[in-house]
């Protein structure tokens, strides 16, 4: 069975990131490429680090910080028991749904102020076009 192997381009292009991105991932710990060629300048990534990787941009399209997907992703390196990893993931997401919904029940507030001053501009706007009509002398006619 051949292990599979990636290069940074060919991460980078499968997932559409920019190698920064990939490098800053490295940076973070998410990512442990082994170094090869002159100097280590060449990263091979493995199987895992594309799971990782794709683990790590499923907890940002969640809303998970970088270092909250590092902390649960480094858990499943862990033991077999998967129930502590369970359990803090669980947690994790239950802090991230309740910032979503204090900042959802702060757009429904900002949403219903804009709704009262629309409707109170409009309400403006009528009683200045009822007096501007009421305040035109009307026109004589010309014969």
């Amino acid at each position: 069975m051949a292990i599979s192997t990636y290069s940074i381009s060919d991460l980078a292009q499968e997932f559409d990131l920019t190698t920064r991105a990939m490098r800053f991932y490295e940076d973070m710990g998410l990512l442990q490429p082994e170094r090869t060629g002159p100097g280590g300048r060449t990263r091979v990534y493995s199987a895992r680090d594309r799971a990782r990787l794709k683990l790590t941009l499923r907890a940002k399209r969640l809303g998970l910080s970088l270092t909250e997907a590092k902390d649960v992703i480094d858990m499943y390196d862990s033991p077999r028991d998967t129930a502590p990893q369970l359990q803090k993931f669980l947690l994790v997401l239950a802090a991230h749904r309740e910032q979503l919904e204090a900042q959802l029940a702060e757009l429904l507030a900002n949403i219903d102020e804009v709704k009262a001053h629309e409707k109170e501009a409009r309400a403006l706007l009528g009683k200045s076009a009822k007096t501007t009509k009421a305040a035109k002398p009307a026109a004589k006619p010309l014969v």
